[in-house]
């Protein structure tokens, strides 16, 4: 009897042509689809099934090919992001053991910022309200939209909670996160995210599971796909983020809106607002400072050069009697004051007429 393999082991990875098939534009589909047929054509992969064989090595090789071409960074980074997507989409499916995108780092833009654009409060509040409330989609888009702009998570993270990550500390509603490699992080759960995702199970019907995906598909895009199961995370771009930013006309006002816009947005009013930024970092996940502090967006006051905040106080002047000449005191008579009349009683013998 043959040994049985890795490969064996796993579902069969499915055809091109099926690869981002829960994408509705099918330009958007088509242009991912190039994506990873780019990468594929760099390392060397011919078969769909090949896509096993990928390492991070291979992913970084064609990241730097990609840098050297040159293309902007944030072309770089959506091309690795199709790429890591239908990777999570086949460790969804059980065709591949890992994800060789996730931990390789994605190029930023001049000064080291992300060029994740930052939505301002009324635009954010334009998409937060853009789904309808009167359908399960609607109320669960609603969920998906304050958990991200409120509680700062990734696409991966919020498709990977599940009911019994709602939890109660200290008497408080809390988030567990499953963030970047592992790293367990446990989070206030804002108001209106608490509100909204109540409003969602109430309608959806598995809020007693603690094991269910907290966000699941409401209708079958794949063909054959279960509905209790997690949401994709590609999908929550294109179903999700994109489709109300383009009902609430965002797209248009805001160049480079993506599903990262969301992060950064929070992040960067935590952060404006006055929290600190050590307590952003960890809010986040982030292991290091210099990560949070690439939202931090300075007002127009920070702008102004250090140099013109220096004032160090300076002593009074000190007031010297002047002797004025004759004709100008005859000109600029002085003030009668109380010591004159007392003086001017005393030298003619008469009480001072204010005792």
């Amino acid at each position: 009897m043959p040994e049985e393999t890795t490969a064996n082991r796993l579902a069969p990875v499915p055809p091109r042509e099926a690869w981002f098939a829960g994408i509705e534009s099918g330009h958007n589909r088509r242009g991912y689809q190039r994506d990873v047929g780019e990468f594929m054509d760099h390392a060397g992969l011919r078969e769909p099934e090949e896509l096993r064989e990928a390492a991070p090595e291979q992913v970084e090789a064609w990241r730097e090919a990609l840098l050297a071409r040159p293309l902007r960074p944030a072309t770089v980074r959506r091309k690795l992001s199709a790429l890591s997507s239908l990777f999570d989409d086949l460790l969804d499916r059980g065709a591949v053991e890992a994800n060789p995108v996730r931990g390789v780092g994605r190029p930023v833009d001049e000064e080291g910022r992300h060029a994740a654009p930052v939505l301002t409060g009324e635009q954010a509040r334009r998409l937060l309200d853009a789904p309808p409330g009167g359908t399960i989609k609607g109320l669960r888009d609603r969920a998906i939209l304050a958990v991200m702009l409120c509680q700062g998570l990734t696409r991966e993270e919020l498709c990977g909670l599940s009911v019994g990550d709602l939890v109660l500390m200290d008497g408080q509603p809390r988030l567990k996160v499953d963030g970047n490699r592992g790293r367990m992080r446990i989070a206030a759960l804002h108001p209106e995210a608490e509100q909204r995702i109540g409003d969602y199970l109430g309608r959806a019907g598995h809020g007693r599971d603690p094991s269910a995906p907290l966000f699941r598909p409401v209708a079958n895009n794949r063909g054959g796909g279960r509905l209790d199961r997690a949401l994709d995370p590609g999908s929550v771009y294109s179903n999700v983020v994109r489709y109300h930013a383009d009902r609430a006309g965002l797209t248009r006002e805001v160049e480079g809106l993506c599903a990262h816009s969301l992060r950064a947005t929070a992040a960067a009013t935590a952060l404006h607002d006055g929290a600190r930024p050590e307590a952003v970092r960890d809010w986040l996940g982030h292991t290091n400072l210099a990560a949070t502090l690439r939202y931090y967006r300075p007002p127009a006051s920070d702008l102004v050069s250090p140099t013109f905040r220096i004032a160090y106080p300076k002593p009074e002047p000190v007031r010297e009697e002047v002797e004025l000449p004759a004709f100008l005191k005859a000109a600029f008579p002085r003030a009668e004051t109380g010591d004159d009349r007392r003086n001017a009683a005393a030298q003619s013998g008469r009480a001072d007429p204010t005792n």
